[in-house]
């Protein structure tokens, strides 16, 4: 059974499944470089057929990621009069739905964009917008026990947080709480307070919330959120009418609050502000975990929507919950909605007997050395094919230059986890100002991770567990806090990703090759991309941020660039 998942809205995306594994995975800002893109995600379609070397009238299901086909999706696809018949039962039951739809689907599409044809059998299923976050977590954890499932976002569908419980091949809702209880929202809010934008700023707030103390605001933010007690919402908060700018399909949204909280921040310190906005956070979203693993006597937990971007809540649901399992989908956002419903609808039609354990997050483009070599070679740049580019990149790393790192299948995430990353040593704590002053171009306070290689997490982190995706902060070692600055944060936590041989080879190699220079194997790694932009996706788009920025050397499959003082 061959489903496509689609995403089409804030963070647009598709995913391709195959008999219950995912062949592709990919958002739509990858290519159109336009960051959050919520434009019908049709490149990344594209990418997927190409990728499972399919054509789309080999498509069984279109699953989508929302409880109704997004108006306009349907011009992208050539239908049979049973699919529009099909697409017409998939809208909200108005009349006015309906007529625009009929208006909708007798308007062609310019020449030069083809629509995906589709066999008369393939059918359409849409899941609503927090089941398939839901799906995406419990559907991927590799388990099928009973485990309760955490899905919390700014809002979908009308819904901001939801409860589930999972088993085998179904998801059942427990309970679910609208707007007025969106933590989403609220930390949003104190985002566009501190000057950055609702709904992307999110990670520069918890960056910025250690160096703060949030008993200096007190009790200031408490009537800008909701309040849960007792796994009940108690409190909850009118947040009003949003208003937005949509911004080449990205939306900057704006409430109230922000403007009286912006108050808050001018007499308390931005640092003061984010830090208590965090501990308010933290405590009740624990409390509501709390709750419910007690109430239904279930210690595992699966977690998903963009609250759980949030590293430093991850680490303190993992340490202060009591949980057996504590797994959080590592693409949570809306980006992550395509996999969930093809996931959804893999289990609902097929009811397999086995569930995935998501191993890595490759589900994007590569690109062969012929074809990198053809992109070099047409731009006349000088260039070196190199034996063991692991090795090479080691050596820069330990004589403390900076390395672009362009590898394989580009991870689906917001995260680069080893194919589209920096690199540098994190051996010395001026690497931290250095990258962000001379590659990202940002605020000198927010924080690198590392990469460190599976074997050797013990060394590096407290109350260990395997992080493969960099989705969950631990505190660091006191045995190696000073020999590894560059990552450490204020607070003594680092966001890893722990490396395995067998889901990259090649850039476990790297950081083996690393350790034996230094004694250290460990490398700060970071998204490929400058600050504000998508993370790249084609060498070409490496090329660029390796001029543009102080990136020393660029390693793109098995050849090197350098700058002209880089050489060792």
């Amino acid at each position: 059974m061959i489903i496509l998942g689609i995403s089409h809205g804030h963070d647009a995306s598709a995913s391709l499944i195959i008999n219950g594994v995912i062949v592709a995975d990919v958002a739509e800002e990858r290519f159109t470089r336009v960051k959050h893109d919520a434009s019908p995600p049709c490149m990344a379609i594209s990418y997927c057929l190409k990728e499972a070397n399919i054509t789309s009238d080999q498509i069984d299901v279109i699953a989508i990621g929302g409880q109704y086909m997004p108006i306009g999706m349907e011009r992208y696809f050539a239908l049979s009069p049973e699919q529009e018949i099909n697409i017409v039962a998939l809208r909200p039951a108005t009349a006015k739905a309906r007529d625009l739809l009929q208006k909708k689907l007798s308007l062609n599409l310019p020449i030069y964009l083809n629509r995906f044809a589709l066999s008369p059998e393939c059918n359409f299923v849409t899941f609503e917008h927090h089941y398939c976050h839901a799906a995406a977590a419990f559907f991927t954890r590799g388990r099928r026990d009973e485990c309760i499932v955490l899905t919390m976002d700014g809002i979908g569908e009308g819904t901001s947080v939801a409860l589930w419980k999972g088993q085998e091949n179904t998801i059942n809702l427990i309970s679910k709480w609208g707007q007025d209880a969106s933590f989403g929202w609220f930390y949003g809010n104190v985002t566009e307070a501190l000057g950055w934008q609702h709904g992307d700023g999110e990670g520069t707030t918890m960056g910025l919330a250690p160096y703060g103390n949030a008993r200096v605001v007190g009790d200031r933010l408490n009537k800008f959120h909701p309040v849960f007690s007792e796994g009940k919402l108690v409190i909850p908060h009118n947040y009003g009418q949003a208003s937005f700018v949509n911004d080449h399909g990205n939306y900057h949204w704006h409430f109230s609050d922000a403007t009286e909280i912006l108050k808050i921040v001018q007499e308390c310190g931005p640092e003061n502000v984010a830090a208590r906005a965090q501990e308010i956070l933290e405590d009740q979203v624990l409390r509501l975990v709390q709750h419910w693993a007690n109430t239904l006597g279930i210690r595992r937990l699966a977690c998903g929507g963009g609250i759980f971007m949030n590293v430093k809540l991850n680490q303190r649901i993992w340490h202060d919950a009591s949980l057996e399992e504590h797994w959080v989908y590592p693409n949570p956002g809306d980006a992550g909605l395509a996999v969930g419903a093809a996931l959804a609808a893999w289990h609902q039609l097929e009811g397999p007997t086995q569930t995935m354990k998501l191993e890595h997050l490759y589900y994007g483009p590569a690109y062969s050395n012929e074809e990198i070599r053809r992109i070099l070679d047409e731009r006349g740049l000088d260039y070196r094919e190199l034996n063991e580019p692991s090795l090479k990149a080691a050596e820069l790393l330990a004589n403390n230059k900076i390395v672009g790192w362009f590898q394989g299948r580009m991870e689906a995430g917001p995260r680069a986890l080893g194919n589209r990353s920096i690199l540098m040593s994190a051996n010395r704590a001026e690497n931290k100002d250095t990258l962000n002053a001379r590659v990202k171009f940002r605020q000198s306070f927010r924080p690198f991770c590392p990469a460190v290689l599976f074997e050797k997490k013990e060394d590096y982190l407290e109350r260990c567990r395997e992080e493969a995706f960099m989705i969950t902060a631990f505190d660091v070692t006191s045995e190696k806090r000073g020999s590894i600055p560059a990552v450490v944060h204020i607070d003594g936590t680092l966001r890893p990703q722990t490396v395995r041989h067998e889901t990259n080879a090649r850039f476990h190699e790297l950081i083996k090759a690393f350790g034996d220079l230094t004694g250290e194997y460990l490398v700060l790694s970071t998204s490929f991309n400058v600050r504000n932009e998508p993370i790249v996706c084609h060498p070409r788009e490496a090329i660029k941020c390796f001029f543009d920025t102080g990136i020393d050397a660029l390693i793109i499959g098995n050849f090197i660039l350098e700058k002209s003082n880089t050489s060792t």
